[in-house]
């Protein structure tokens, strides 16, 4: 049996304010089953959700890391719309129905609440998280010709395909990252809308580490970029040692013609084995590109079978 609605609050010592996030929800969206996914907490997160009544399903994820509690989470959980929002009270729920809508009434897959647009550097007090989210946009954008305003927000609502078509791989703070880039390569429906933001209350404690969860997300732009514009990945890694090889070659040559002899043979061959690592880059790049096409393919035909069985 799957709810219209579902709110998906992933939880990890949340105890001063679990409690608020799920009545604000239900209280916005009288329909919707709230989920809270206890992931290891060790505060009272657990005791305080469990007694919000049944409205509020509660569930334990023992996999730390907030990208493990969300797969649990489209695995387990049937619904004709998602709202993700994080347990920390930082977006208020007046925005859910309209989020929700979006997807219900529209056919968007993924409604995107923007905070950078709105609230978020005033109510923002952690150091470099500014800067964070305006390098991650500005990476994202620039190497998948996108316009996604903010990457990195935790409030989203999703279509029952989407969910269940993500791939998610990732295990912590990276997830929203990942599943904005999927949403732009397999060209999702993706609706923006400004949301208010509002730093944690006294008290609540963020589990974001600026620097260590920031080059893990750094660090899954680059892979995937690779995995998913593998062509353009190699293809630059290719022109860059052909270049060199070029410029090393060049100057042999030019000897070799004045003086018929070649002086500098390591240089010759360095400059032929970066020929090589050049020619074998762009073989890889055609390759990977070609299966990378496929599997697009691939995905249609399943997202279609599964649109095809969700509405019968």
């Amino acid at each position: 049996m799957s709810d219209r609605i579902a709110v998906l609050v992933p939880c990890y010592n949340e105890e001063k304010t679990v409690e608020k996030v799920a009545r604000d929800f239900m209280e916005a969206l009288p329909e919707a089953t709230v989920y809270v996914y206890d992931n290891n907490s060790t505060d009272r997160t657990y005791e305080i959700a469990s007694s919000l009544g049944e409205r509020v399903v509660v569930r334990k994820e023992y996999r730390q890391g907030k990208g493990n509690v969300v797969r649990s989470m489209f695995r387990d959980i049937d619904a004709d719309c998602y709202i993700m929002i994080d347990g920390d009270d930082t977006y208020p729920a007046e925005h859910a129905r309209e989020m929700c809508d979006y997807v219900l009434n529209d056919g968007f897959d993924m409604v995107i609440g923007d905070r950078l647009s709105s609230t978020y550097f005033s109510e923002n007090k952690r150091m470099f998280h500014g800067f964070g989210n305006k390098l991650v946009r500005y990476l994202i954008n620039k190497l998948f010709k996108s316009d996604i305003k903010d990457i990195m927000t935790g409030y989203r609502a999703f279509s029952y395909d989407f969910v269940k078509m993500m791939p998610i791989t990732s295990s912590g703070f990276e997830i929203e990252t990942e599943m904005t880039i999927n949403a732009l390569d397999k060209r999702f429906n993706i609706k923006e809308i400004p949301i208010n933001f509002r730093d944690r209350p006294e008290g609540s404690v963020s589990k974001l580490n600026t620097f260590s969860d920031g080059m893990k997300v750094l660090r899954t732009i680059a892979v995937m970029f690779k995995e998913y514009r593998p062509m353009v990945f190699f293809g630059a890694i290719a022109w860059l040692f052909i270049i060199i090889a070029i410029c090393l070659f060049i100057p042999v040559f030019a000897e070799y013609v004045n003086i018929h002899e070649v002086p500098r043979f390591p240089t010759l061959i360095f400059s032929l084995i970066c020929g090589v690592i050049g020619a074998i880059s762009f073989a890889i790049g055609v390759i990977l590109d070609v299966l990378v096409k496929k599997n697009k393919q691939d995905f249609i035909i399943r997202l279609n079978i599964l649109s095809s069985k969700k509405n019968k």
